[in-house]
């Protein structure tokens, strides 16, 4: 008789060969990117319409009728022509190579960030496979790492962390704390969140009362809270260095080059999410003890 087989805590495709865990995470990943993006693209109109909507509703004016929007349609189009994507068109990476980053129908310039962030969820896919193995607590990173990604875009282009990411990133961190071994303790996660959250919202004050200026937003402090919950609180001061260090460098450089000034306003959470992601996996890989 066979012996039973023993429960290793990993799914059993970790028994596959190594480069096809490689190539399918790749994949995935790739595909997520690809929905990523349209979750960058779309939830800032979604959320401009919703808080149009209750303005509208405050002051009893009826908001005129609009066409149904939200992550699943309209269908992908050109924001030029309106013309909308083939499935064909649609491959993450392989089809902006192949139309040589134009549309198949206008011939308008697609932004080279579509096929990086569907580039960056393949690569992230694999990272997070090489350090913690095909298992739960491997998947659960990799939510972690595309949502940051996703809020740090959005902060980018808007100037906005929406509540609709940070506050379930928040919760997810605290989720997977007290259900996997390898993420940090429930406690941990608790006052990593607390840390996080009044740490920036330390600095905020203190920068106001100097300079009679806001620092940052709220949604800054929330979605530090969330690196908190998902690192630790031993984590906290490093992951607020070095985002500091790298949004210090950044202003710097575009003052020098005079495309900003001293009072422009710089999005504080890609520089956090960067922060975060380093901090994550420098730990996780070399069993770093970040204070």
């Amino acid at each position: 008789m066979r012996a039973p087989r023993q429960r290793t805590g990993t799914i059993d495709l970790f028994l596959t060969p190594h480069w096809t865990v490689v190539v399918l995470a790749s994949l995935a990943g790739l595909c997520v990117g690809s929905f990523l993006n349209v979750v960058i693209d779309r939830l800032p109109v979604m959320l401009h319409r919703q808080w149009r909507a209750q303005a509208l509703e405050t002051l009893n004016i009826e908001p005129p009728a609009a066409p149904t929007f939200n992550l699943a349609l309209p269908r992908s189009h050109c924001p030029d022509c309106g013309a909308a994507v083939k499935v064909a068109h649609n491959v993450p990476v392989v089809s902006w190579i192949l139309l040589r980053g134009r549309c198949a129908n206008c011939g308008a310039a697609i932004s080279a960030r579509l096929p990086a962030v569907e580039l960056a969820g393949g690569l992230l896919a694999v990272a997070v496979i090489g350090v913690w193995g095909f298992q739960w607590t491997a998947l659960a990173y990799y939510v972690f790492l595309m949502m940051l990604l996703a809020a740090a875009l959005i902060d980018a282009d808007t100037t906005v962390l929406p509540d609709q990411l940070t506050l379930p990133l928040l919760w997810l961190g605290l989720l997977a704390a007290a259900a996997f071994s390898a993420t940090p303790t429930l406690f941990d996660a608790v006052t990593g969140a607390v840390a996080g959250y009044l740490s920036l919202w330390l600095v905020y004050w203190v920068f106001k009362l100097v300079t009679r200026r806001e620092g940052m937003g709220y949604g800054d402090f929330k979605l530090m809270a969330a690196i908190g919950a998902w690192l630790g609180w031993q984590s906290t001061l490093a992951v607020i260095l070095v985002a500091a260090v790298l949004g210090l460098a950044y202003a710097t450089a575009r003052i020098l080059r005079q495309t900003a000034t001293r009072t422009t306003p710089i999005p504080f959470g890609p520089f956090l999410a960067i922060a975060g992601t380093a901090v994550l996996f420098l730990s996780a890989r070399f069993g770093l003890e970040v204070l």
